[in-house]
């Protein structure tokens, strides 16, 4: 007798569970792939689903629908008689349908940004609120230090050991011209 091999003898089929379960499996997403629906929604965009439309969107508007029956289909333009008998000529369309007009453009997404971009304003400008705020304060703390310098009056400062030091000419002049600096720079 001879030994048949189960890979090279084409005549024989077996098929294993693990195969049917492959071959199911691969059916099952095939089949769910199939059932899509797509239409056009209120807003003009077109929406995929695995579930059919609302109520409220009409035949003419659902483009593709589960069981291969495609997009829908198009009014058929109504014929008009001739007056002298002749065959039956097709009526010009009427107006366009009522198709929405897709823009492009999604508007919960342009109100979103719209809201973002006026948040992120009024941060800046409170920022810079908070900026123009603290120069005033410098500018008057530098205008009191530099009438204290101009005044004549001694001035007294504290060394690293804690003790107190009355200011030199020298010292006085230094910090007179970084105190007119600071003016100049947050007074302007």
């Amino acid at each position: 007798m001879q030994e048949r091999n189960q890979y090279t003898d084409p005549m024989e089929l077996k098929i294993t569970p693990k195969h049917l379960l492959v071959l199911l499996a691969g059916w099952t997403f095939a089949l769910s792939a199939a059932a899509q629906w797509q239409w056009v929604g209120k807003d003009g965009r077109k929406v995929f689903s695995d579930r059919p439309p609302p109520s409220d969107i009409q035949d003419k508007d659902i483009l593709k629908q589960p069981g291969g029956r495609g997009r829908a289909k198009a009014p058929v333009a109504a014929t008009e008689p001739t007056p002298d008998g002749a065959a039956p000529v097709a009526a010009a369309p009427a107006a366009k349908t009522n198709t929405p007009k897709i823009s492009g453009k999604d508007a919960e997404l342009e109100a979103k940004k719209k809201k973002l971009d006026e948040e992120e304003a009024r941060k800046k400008k409170a920022e810079e609120e908070k900026v123009a705020q603290a120069k005033a304060a410098n500018c008057e703390q530098a205008k009191k230090g530099m009438a204290t310098f101009q005044s004549g009056v001694r001035v007294a400062t504290t060394n690293a050991k804690g003790e107190r030091e009355i200011m030199d000419d020298n010292a006085r002049a230094a910090e007179s011209k970084r105190v007119q600096a600071i003016v100049d720079r947050d007074c302007n």
